[in-house]
């Protein structure tokens, strides 16, 4: 039965899933971030073309940490892979047709993975061989470039029917990037060292990849509670924030544990020093069941400034984050004087200025250990007072926080912990003791 507008149902159901999709592919704080797949030909062969293949993260502040990225295709005809450098195909496939030299891969849709740091030098290439870790683009520039390159053979060697492969994958590790279909734009320069002379690549196409929600289907990973000087509650993260723990009471002997409570009975069982036991938990237990929290406490309150701290702790048992980074979105971010152990840089989206990035110092506190004493990094906000400035209502807390690129959860808006009847009597009154007398002048 079809519309009023003569759109069939199932047509207008498919409109409506494409558009939930790119809303949900879509960062309000990072609304043009993409990781831009390149695809250079730079040279012909007698069956083929050797290619330099780049993974360009143009994103502001997700990154991808090891495991690292893994980039897959299908070739569009009979294709294989003669050589890589700078990167490696996770199977070879049966090339049981060939003899004498034996591809590197002859799999219809290989697999892509980086090589280890430690990998021979005859294999490397530039922009290679971090494991395939892949800075943001403010937080390390350098190493947010990733390159290899492959001899691709039984393919057309003549730019009027030569074709890149189509329906690529990129994992980070994995599911969660949308990736277009690839298109023809001018051919890349490459620069000798010196700068003074440039070749151009003989085709490129370029492949946009953005992340989705939606496609990666991953709990939250991480929450956010609230605390502040003037009142003594601690607003915790949200139950079950990024999932639900299975009945605490259940004996340990029958099932995997999903958490290991703080003094657990897991950890003093025989063989667990040794190794001999099953694999320990992942998270020890929450009520929320967050990798990693997040807290905002409102410090101190100055006649022009105030002071917040910020600490980032880490609840996993396995799993270190390495160049970890925060953003922040809060109306006063456009006033932060200083970070006092974190460096941190605003990013503006227009005439906007209220999100702020903040990461580690390198050999300091740039890596965020797993959980235990030493498992949390911590720095002390200070702000400069804009005319906004208040405590009462939450005005004080952030209006998001992305973790390595992911969403936390924040506690709901009622929960937020209020300011005393008569602290907000008192800043009523400092604010007639100042604003008062300027108008009298004014008037007088």
């Amino acid at each position: 039965m079809g519309s009023r507008l003569g759109i069939s149902a199932p047509a207008l159901l498919a409109a409506l899933i494409l558009l939930c999709d790119r809303v949900q592919a879509f960062d309000p704080l990072d609304p043009e971030g993409n990781i831009t797949l390149k695809w250079d030909i730079i040279s012909w062969t007698s069956d083929g073309y050797q290619a330099l293949v780049s993974i360009i993260n143009y994103q502001r502040y997700r990154h991808i940490e090891s495991p690292g990225w893994t980039l897959g295709w299908t070739w569009q005809g009979g294709e294989v892979i003669w050589g890589m450098v700078g990167a490696q195909a996770t199977y070879q496939g049966d090339c049981s047709k060939f003899h004498g030299t034996i591809p590197h891969c002859c799999l219809q849709s290989p697999t892509i993975v980086d090589l280890l740091p430690e990998a021979p030098a005859s294999m490397k290439s530039a922009n290679c061989c971090r494991n395939g870790v892949l800075s943001s683009l403010l937080q390390d520039p350098e190493n947010s470039v990733a390159s290899f390159q492959l001899t691709v053979g039984q393919s057309s060697n003549v730019s009027d029917t030569t074709s890149p492969p189509k329906s690529f994958l990129l994992g980070a590790p994995g599911p969660g990037y949308e990736c277009s279909s690839p298109r023809r734009v001018n051919g890349s320069l490459f620069f000798t060292p010196d700068h003074r002379r440039a070749t151009q690549a003989l085709m490129t196409w370029n492949v946009t990849c953005r992340y989705s929600q939606a496609v990666a289907q991953r709990a939250p990973s991480c929450c956010v509670s609230y605390s502040a000087f003037y009142n003594a509650t601690i607003v915790p993260c949200p139950t079950c924030a990024c999932q639900c723990s299975y009945n605490a009471t259940q004996p340990i002997q029958n099932a995997q544990p999903m958490c290991m409570q703080m003094s657990s009975a897991y950890m003093n069982s025989p063989g667990y020093s040794t190794g001999r036991t099953r694999d320990p938990p992942e998270l020890y237990c929450s009520t929320d069941m967050c990798p990693v929290k997040i807290h905002w406490h409102v410090k101190t309150n100055y006649y022009d400034y105030w002071r917040a701290k910020l600490t980032i702790i880490n609840r996993s048992l396995r799993k270190n984050h390495t160049q970890w980074n925060v953003v922040v979105q809060h109306p006063n971010l456009d006033n932060l004087t200083s970070a006092f152990s974190f460096n941190y840089m605003s990013l503006p989206r227009g005439r906007t200025n209220d999100t702020a990035m903040f990461w580690g110092i390198r050999y300091y506190n740039d890596e965020l250990l797993t959980a235990g004493p030493v498992g949390n990094v911590q720095s002390e906000l200070l702000f400069q007072k804009d005319p906004s400035f208040t405590l009462d209502k939450g005005w004080a807390f952030p209006r998001r926080v992305y973790f390595n690129g992911e969403e936390c959860v924040l506690p709901p808006p009622h929960s937020y912990p209020f300011l005393p009847s008569a602290a907000i009597h008192r800043q009523t009154l400092a604010w007639k003791a100042l604003v008062l007398p300027v108008l009298l002048a004014l008037i007088l």
